[in-house]
């Protein structure tokens, strides 16, 4: 079989993995896969972390082989090796084509060698003499509750931070506000602070980086700027958007994060939204976070806003004694407030301060008085024209395609899923939702709703697509 033949079967499996797993997932994990070659009735593929190859192994070695079966019976096993690992080559030259052919343009390629340590840094303090931030010792992976929403961001921060050689850089942590970000940052620095105490962490905001940046410019100290930011193992920079639009600030900030990477120190970096909707970044700024993980931070689902209220009750009772909070109050709590877990937590502290200075028990009731003004700020009412923003968004199509007459599956299939949760999601009628949608007839959003509820029980792509836009409605995040 020629080599070129194997290419175009990888691309259509992964075309169709895509389509299964849905942006988020299949970016996380599949977008660096590459194809070593194929033979003997075996298909080797390559990606850059042991990490990601455990989770592929153990979640999608079967769905893999089924794929690829379906494309060529002859393969009836894949198997996954790190890039960072000699892998034995099979017809050197047309896998070598192989591989070429099958890594769509533009897409970075594992890299072939290790990179060589680089030398331990001299210990200095966590806060390197006033340049980094203070962690905050109520940020740890204990305090940290997790759920679906935030299972593979807490799973990535605990590997950078137990691991001992660089597993994949720059770890990139996104999300809405008050979603846990921040946490995990401090969590992993915590983290390397006990496990490694001789290693250099430096941990600070984007704007504090700035703020350094400018000062050193003022003083005339840029050397000194760049070998206090060059020097450490880990650097930890928070809310990443915050350079956007400072062209000298991205400027420094690329030397200095390419300097890091070249010489396999660790880079984790958080932001609001993943590294291609960055706007004001410079693309290949853009195009270098992408290069090692980009964990998603979801909105919360009530599960997980009802074990972080359980958790905050059980600290406030150890720190202030004994405190009556019902169970129902807690629930009343996680299903009211849905923005972001910061508000959450306040809205229970609120509560219960508000008990104590009064001398009232804390009931149901009492919750709505105290907390009137934030739960009508959450009774927010979901548009139809918000929908549509939000899934021409995530499906990157634009907004007028979602009303135009175009019936191309790229533009069909987000308006067919904007029509569904228009349904679902408001109190809209059949035919004002058509009208909404260009003047289409009722019984065109009828055909939309039935259509994506079928495809919700067979394909798991759209499943978790609709999830999380009715997620990220509901709870007011996303992309802006």
């Amino acid at each position: 079989m020629s080599s070129m033949t194997v290419a175009d079967q990888w691309r259509r499996v992964r075309s169709r993995l895509q389509a299964e797993l849905g942006e988020a997932t299949f970016n996380s994990w599949f977008k660096q896969i590459d194809l070593v070659g194929a033979d003997e009735g075996r298909v080797t593929l390559c990606v850059p972390t042991r990490f990601i190859r455990n989770w592929i192994a153990s979640h999608y070695a079967d769905r893999l082989a089924e794929l690829w079966a379906d494309e060529d019976a002859n393969y009836a096993r894949v198997d996954i090796a790190v890039s960072a690992e000699p892998v034995q080559p099979r017809k050197a030259g047309a896998e070598a084509a192989a591989r070429a052919d099958a890594a769509p343009s533009g897409e970075p390629r594992s890299a072939q060698s290790t990179v060589q340590s680089a030398p331990q840094s001299v210990p200095q303090g966590f806060e390197d003499a006033g340049v980094g931030a203070p962690l905050d010792p109520r940020f740890t992976f204990d305090a940290f509750v997790v759920g679906k929403s935030n299972e593979l961001a807490h799973a990535a921060a605990r590997r950078v931070a137990e691991a001992t050689d660089v597993t994949f850089n720059p770890l990139f942590l996104y999300g809405g506000v008050g979603l846990g970000k921040t946490h995990l940052m401090h969590a992993i620095a915590w983290e390397i602070r006990k496990r490694h105490p001789e290693r250099k962490v430096l941990y600070l905001s984007a704007e504090k980086f700035m703020y350094q940046f400018v000062r050193a410019l003022r003083f005339k100290d840029t050397m000194a700027f760049k070998q206090q930011f060059r020097s450490v193992d880990v650097l930890m920079i928070d809310d990443v958007q915050f350079i956007s639009g400072k062209d000298s600030t991205q400027e420094e900030f690329f030397h200095t994060f390419n300097a890091l990477i070249d010489h396999n120190r660790q880079v984790i970096i958080s932001a609001d939204r993943s590294p291609s909707d960055l706007d004001g970044i410079e693309e290949r700024i853009r195009s270098r976070l992408g290069w090692g993980l980009a964990a998603d931070i979801h909105p919360t689902d009530y599960e997980l806003r009802l074990g972080i209220l359980q958790a905050k009750a059980d600290e406030m009772m150890q720190r202030n004694g004994p405190v009556a909070i019902p169970g129902g109050v807690l629930e009343f709590l996680a299903h009211r407030i849905v923005s972001n877990v910061r508000e959450l937590e306040g809205a229970l502290k609120r509560v219960v301060a508000y008990a104590s200075l009064v001398g009232r028990p804390i009931t149901t009731e009492m919750t709505q008085e105290v907390l009137r003004d934030l739960l009508r700020s959450n009774d927010r009412k979901i548009t139809i024209e918000e929908i549509q923003r939000r899934v021409a968004e995530y499906y990157n199509v634009r907004l007028a395609d979602m009303l135009s007459a175009r019936r191309a599956r790229a533009v069909a299939r987000p308006r067919q899923v904007a029509m569904y949760l228009s349904k679902q999601l408001t109190t809209r009628s059949l035919p004002e939702i058509g009208r909404k949608f260009g003047g289409r007839d009722h019984t065109t959003v009828i055909h939309a709703v039935r259509k994506i509820d079928e495809l919700c029980q067979v394909d798991s792509g759209i499943e978790e697509d609709v999830d999380l836009l009715r997620r990220m409605l509901e709870g007011g995040h996303g992309p802006n």
